[in-house]
C-alpha cells in the first residue's frame, strides 16, 4: 500500500474552517483554544486519509467533498439560526421595553427635579432666602439649556413656564427694592446738578442695600438672558426663518441692574419723542439726540462712583458707564431707524437727519469715549434704501452747489488775492468751494464702518470731479478767444488747484486704505474699465484711485497752458519783426560794451516780454508760472535762433550787439525767476558765443570741424569726440557741429573779406 499523500496546509485550513462551528469563546475556552486547534487539525487529516485514500486519482474528489461539507455547514448554520430567532426577537423586545422604562424613569426624575426646584424656590421666597431662590432658578436655567435639544416638548414647555414664573417673581421683588434704593439716591439725574447732593443720614445702609441688590440681580442674569433670547427669537416675523443661533449672534442684552436703571429714562424718552407731543418732530432729530447725550453726561459720574465699584467686586468685566450709554443708544437707534424710513421722500429733512446722526456719532465717540468696537448709529445709515437715498441726495445737492458756485459773481476771483503768502495757488473761489464741498463729503462718510459703502461715496466724488472738469472745459472754450485774459488764467488756476489737491489726497492715509479696500474687495465701481495691470498698480501703491482724473486734468492743463503761451508768443513775434530785419551785417564794431545800449528795434519786443512775464506772474499760481516762463523761454529761444540768428549775417559789431541785447537785456528779464536764466536760452547763448569768437579762434574751429567732417566722410568708422571736444572747450554743448559750421558761415569778419 502506497504511503499516504500529504495534505496541503491551505486545504487543511480551509476544511478546518468548515468543521469549526461558530461559537463564542469564554476566558476558559480561550485558554484551551490552541490545544483544541491541534486536535482538530489531526482529525481533519485522518478524515481526508479515509475519504481519499492513497490513490492519487482520488484527489479529484476533494472538490466535491469540499462542496458537500460547505452545504452541510450552511444547513447547520441555518438550523441554529431558525432555533435562535424567536429567542433573539424576544430579547430585542425585552431590551426595547427596558429602554422605554428607563426613559420614562429619567423623564419622571427630571419632572420630579423640576418640581423640587420649584418647591425650593417657593420655600426660599417664603423665608426671604433670596440667594437660595436665585440659585434654584439658576439651576432651572441650566436644566433648560440641557433640554434645548430634547424632543420632549411638553417637558420643555413645563420647565420654561416654571422658570419664567419664578424668575418674574424674583425679578419683580428685586426690581421693586432696587427702584426704592435708586429713588433715595436721586436716580436718574435728569439735569446737570447745580451742587453736590447732601448724603442722607442712613447713607451707609443705603449703599449696603444697593450693593446687595445689584449683586443679586447680576446673579439672576443667566436666567434673564435665556428668557430674553427666547422672547427675541419668538418676536421675529413668522415669514422669516430665524434659528436660535441667529438670536445668539445678536448683541448681548444689558445686565439686569442697568436695565432697571434705564426704565425711568426710557419712559421719559418715549413720553417726549413718540406720539403727538410737540417734541416729537421729524424736523428736529437733534432734540432727542441731544437729550440722550445729556443723560449720558449727567449720569456718568453716578455710574462710575456708585455702580462700577460694585460691579468690580462682583467680578463683572464690563463698564457701568458704557452699559448705560448702550442702553440709551438702543432707544436712539430705534427712533432713528423709524424716522429715517419716514423721511426717504423729503430730501431736506433727510439730509438734516443724516447731519445730526453724524454729529451725534462724533460726540458719542469723542466726548463720551464710547468704544469703537460697539455699534453706534452709523450702521443704520448703511441700510440699502437709506444709503441709496443718501448717495442720491448728496449728488443732487452737490450738482446744485456746483451750478451756484460757477454762476456766482466772484466765481473766478481768489478770496486770498490780497494776501500774498496765502495765495500761491491763486485758486478761484469756485474751485476752492468745490474742493471744500468734496472735503465735507469725505468727512461725512469717513467714519462709516463699511469700506464698500465708503467706496460708493468715493465713486460719487470721482463723478463730481469729472463733472466739474467738463464744466471748466466748457467755460474755457468760451474764453479761448482771449487766453491772456484774467478769466482764462483763473480757469487754468482752478484746474491746477484741483489737480494739486487730488495729488495730495492720493498720498493720504485714508484714501490709501480705501485703495487697498478697493483692490481686496474688487469693487466694480472703482475698478471698472481697469485691466489686470492697473489693478496690480493699485495693489502695489504705484498708482492711485485718482490717476484717471489726474491724467484728464493734466491734459486740460497742458492744452490751456500751451494755448496761453502760443498767444503770448504771437504777440511777441509781432513786436519782434523789426528786430528780425535789423541791419546786423552793417553794424559797426564797438569795443567798449559800457557805451553800448539796447537795439532800438528790440525795445518793443523786450517790453512785451517784460509785461507778459509780469502779467503771468500776477495771474498764475506759482507752479503754473514756473511752467509758463520756462515754456516761454524755450519758445523764445527757438524763435530768436531761427528767425534772428539763422536768417541774418553778422559783422563783428552786429554779433556784439546781438550778444549785448541777449545777455544784458533779455536774460535778466528771466533772472527774476531763476539764478541762471541763460541756461534756458541754450541755442541763443551758444550762437552768440560762436558769432563773437575772435577771428583766429573762429578760423581754427572751422578748420577742426571741416577736417573732421571730411575724415568722417572718408571713414565711416571715424569717431565724433574730437569735434565735440573742441566745441566743449568753447562752452558749446547744445549745438551740433553742423549747426556751428552754419553759424561760422554767417560771420562776415573773415580775412580777405
Amino acid at each position: 500500500m502506497a504511503a499516504p499523500i500529504a495534505t496541503p496546509p491551505e486545504l487543511t485550513m480551509k476544511l478546518t474552517d468548515y468543521f469549526v462551528k461558530p461559537t463564542y469563546r469564554t476566558r476558559q475556552s480561550t485558554e484551551s483554544f490552541s490545544a483544541d486547534s491541534e486536535k482538530l487539525e489531526d482529525y481533519v487529516v485522518n478524515f481526508l486519509d479515509k475519504q481519499v485514500g492513497s490513490e492519487t486519482q482520488f484527489l479529484t474528489n476533494v472538490g466535491e467533498l469540499l462542496e458537500k461539507l460547505t452545504a452541510e455547514n450552511s444547513a447547520l448554520e441555518e438550523q441554529h439560526r431558525q432555533v435562535a430567532q424567536p429567542w433573539m426577537d424576544s430579547l430585542r423586545q425585552t431590551c426595547n421595553q427596558v429602554d422605554t422604562t428607563e426613559r420614562h424613569m429619567k423623564y419622571l426624575r427630571c419632572l420630579q427635579h423640576i418640581e423640587e426646584l420649584s418647591a425650593a424656590v417657593q420655600q426660599c421666597l417664603m423665608t426671604s432666602s433670596i440667594w437660595e431662590a436665585i440659585k434654584a432658578v439658576d439651576s432651572m436655567a441650566v436644566l433648560d439649556c440641557g433640554l434645548s435639544q430634547s424632543g420632549c416638548s411638553h417637558l420643555q414647555k413645563f420647565l420654561r413656564e416654571t422658570l419664567c414664573f419664578w424668575h418674574k417673581i424674583i425679578k419683580d421683588r428685586l426690581t421693586s427694592d432696587f427702584e426704592k434704593i435708586l429713588t433715595q439716591l436721586h436716580w436718574p439725574i435728569i439735569s446737570p446738578p447745580t451742587q453736590s447732593p447732601i448724603p442722607a443720614a442712613n447713607y451707609q445702609e443705603i449703599s449696603s442695600q444697593l450693593e446687595l441688590l445689584v449683586t443679586q440681580l447680576l446673579a439672576l442674569q443667566t436666567s434673564d438672558d435665556i428668557i430674553s433670547q427666547r422672547a427675541s427669537c419668538q418676536s421675529q416675523p413668522s415669514t422669516q426663518l430665524v434659528s436660535s443661533a441667529t438670536c445668539l449672534l445678536q448683541a448681548p442684552p444689558l445686565c439686569l441692574p442697568i436695565q432697571i436703571m434705564l426704565l425711568p429714562l426710557s419712559r421719559r424718552f418715549k413720553y417726549h419723542f413718540y406720539g403727538n407731543r410737540q417734541t416729537n418732530s421729524l424736523s428736529k432729530p437733534e432734540w432727542y439726540l441731544t437729550q440722550a447725550l445729556m443723560w449720558m453726561g449727567n449720569n456718568s459720574a453716578f455710574m462710575e462712583e456708585k455702580i462700577q465699584p460694585i460691579l468690580d467686586r462682583a467680578g463683572a468685566s464690563f463698564s457701568a458707564r458704557v452699559e448705560l450709554c448702550r442702553g440709551l443708544l438702543s432707544l436712539v437707534q430705534e427712533k432713528v431707524a423709524s424716522d429715517a424710513s419716514r423721511l426717504l421722500y423729503d430730501d431736506v429733512l433727510f439730509c438734516h437727519l443724516v447731519e445730526e446722526v453724524l454729529q451725534f456719532e462724533k460726540e458719542l465717540r469723542s466726548n463720551h469715549l464710547y468704544p469703537a468696537v460697539l455699534p453706534g448709529l452709523l450702521h443704520l445709515l448703511l441700510e440699502d434704501s437709506v444709503l441709496q437715498k443718501w448717495l442720491t441726495v448728496e449728488k443732487k445737492m452737490a450738482v446744485e452747489k456746483m451750478d451756484a458756485m460757477l454762476s456766482a459773481e466772484g466765481a473766478w476771483s481768489s478770496q486770498y488775492k490780497d494776501i500774498s503768502d496765502m495765495d500761491e495757488l491763486k485758486a478761484p473761489d469756485c474751485a476752492e468751494t468745490f474742493m471744500t464741498l468734496l472735503q465735507v463729503i469725505t468727512e461725512r462718510y469717513r467714519a462709516l464702518p463699511c469700506p464698500s459703502a465708503q467706496l460708493k461715496f468715493l465713486e460719487l466724488q470721482r463723478e463730481l470731479v469729472d463733472d466739474f472738469r467738463i464744466r471748466l472745459t466748457q467755460v474755457m472754450k468760451e474764453e479761448s478767444r482771449c487766453p491772456l485774459g484774467v478769466r482764462y488764467c483763473a480757469i487754468l488756476n482752478a484746474v491746477n488747484y484741483i489737480s494739486t489737491i487730488l495729488g495730495d489726497w492720493a498720498d493720504n492715509v485714508f484714501f490709501l486704505q480705501l485703495q487697498q479696500a478697493a483692490v481686496s474687495h474688487a469693487e466694480e465701481m472703482v475698478l471698472t474699465g481697469q485691466g489686470v495691470m492697473e489693478v496690480g498698480r493699485l495693489a502695489s501703491l504705484e498708482g492711485s484711485l485718482f490717476d484717471g482724473l489726474l491724467a484728464l486734468l493734466d491734459r486740460l492743463k497742458g492744452d490751456m497752458l500751451g494755448r496761453l503761451l502760443e498767444w503770448t508768443m504771437r504777440e511777441i513775434t509781432e513786436k519782434a519783426k523789426p528786430y528780425c530785419q535789423d541791419r546786423w551785417l552793417s553794424l559797426p564794431s564797438q569795443h567798449d560794451q559800457s557805451t553800448m545800449s539796447l537795439s532800438s528795434t528790440a525795445c518793443p519786443m523786450m517790453l512785451c516780454v517784460r509785461d507778459r512775464l509780469l502779467n503771468l506772474h500776477n495771474v498764475l499760481s506759482l507752479s503754473l508760472f514756473q511752467l509758463a516762463w520756462q515754456g516761454l523761454a524755450e519758445r523764445l529761444d527757438n524763435f530768436l535762433y531761427q528767425n534772428v540768428i539763422l536768417c541774418n549775417h553778422f559783422s563783428d559789431g552786429g554779433a556784439a550787439q546781438l550778444q549785448f541785447d541777449m545777455t544784458r537785456n533779455l536774460f535778466p528779464l528771466f533772472g527774476h525767476y531763476c539764478k541762471r536764466p541763460e541756461n534756458f536760452f541754450k541755442h541763443v547763448k551758444e550762437a552768440c558765443l560762436i558769432l563773437c569768437l575772435n577771428v583766429g579762434s573762429a578760423i581754427l574751429l572751422r578748420t577742426v570741424l571741416t577736417e573732421s567732417e571730411e575724415e568722417m566722410g572718408d571713414s565711416t568708422g571715424a569717431e565724433e569726440p574730437p569735434r565735440k571736444a573742441a566745441l566743449n572747450e568753447l562752452g558749446v554743448y547744445c549745438l551740433a557741429p553742423c549747426d556751428v559750421l552754419i553759424l561760422l558761415n554767417l560771420r562776415t569778419s573773415w580775412p580777405g573779406q
